[in-house]
């Protein structure tokens, strides 16, 4: 079982949602991020003054999922959130321990589904 934790441009949530759709892959948690990396952010001028944005606004997906789905997962994330620019976003995988499912009381491997 592994955690996939990846961190991509906003408007690109709708295209992964779907591509990830299109691969059977549902189960997804989104949250709104704010971040920064090699962008470094950039400068606004704001009713005159000079002000660095560098804390930019990036989605956080986490899919929990099994073993066999993980290539297809990362690749499937990877090919729908790249643009080719710097900022893209980064995707990592992390062991689980276990899953508990809390209305069944399944665990492991059936409480991923």
């Amino acid at each position: 079982m592994k955690l996939i934790v990846a961190y991509i441009q906003p408007q690109k949530l709708n295209d992964v949602k779907k591509a990830l759709f299109d691969k059977d892959i549902f189960k997804i948690s989104v949250t709104n991020a704010l971040g920064c990396g090699q962008q470094k952010g950039f400068h606004e001028n704001y009713r005159g003054a000079d002000i660095e944005v560098n804390l930019l606004k990036k989605v956080r997906l986490e899919i929990a999922i099994n073993e066999e789905f993980l290539d297809a997962t990362v690749n499937t994330v990877m090919e729908a959130a790249r643009t080719g620019n710097i900022g893209d976003g980064k995707i990592f995988v992390i062991g689980l321990e276990n899953c508990y499912r809390i209305r069944t009381g399944e665990t492991g491997h059936d409480a991923i589904g």
